[in-house]
């Protein structure tokens, strides 16, 4: 059945990240979403993801939001990376995050560079 198989397929946790090599460096790929809430008192939003335990941002709107849960979410990364051995959790998909009426969810996409060791 179609509509089951997209079902299935949709409540499965994505993988977060993929690998891409261009010479020396290589550059990874990591998705996740990102719950943006319409503050109270109209100062702009506030982002959370639900994956990345801590890992939170504000902006004075929407577009900045963004640019700062990217931010956030690249600093969270790349200290799991370096300091807990890349053990990062898997993506929920959007369409499972359970929003009230003054938030949005968006998948926000980081791009990590690593170059070569130089032992």
């Amino acid at each position: 059945d179609k509509y089951m198989g997209r079902s299935l397929q949709r409540f499965a946790l994505q993988p977060a990240a993929c690998f891409r090599f261009m010479g020396k460096e290589s550059i990874m790929t990591f998705t996740y979403p990102a719950v943006f809430t319409k503050k109270e008192d109209g100062t702009g939003f506030h982002a959370f993801f639900p994956d990345l335990e801590m890992c939170e941002a504000d902006g004075a709107d929407l577009e900045d939001a963004i640019e700062n849960a990217r931010d956030a979410a690249q600093n969270w990364i790349s200290v799991e990376l370096e300091e807990f051995e890349g053990d990062l959790p898997f993506a929920t998909h959007v369409d499972d995050i359970e929003l009230a009426e003054n938030q949005v969810a968006k998948q926000i996409m980081v791009k990590i560079k690593f170059l070569p060791d130089s032992d």
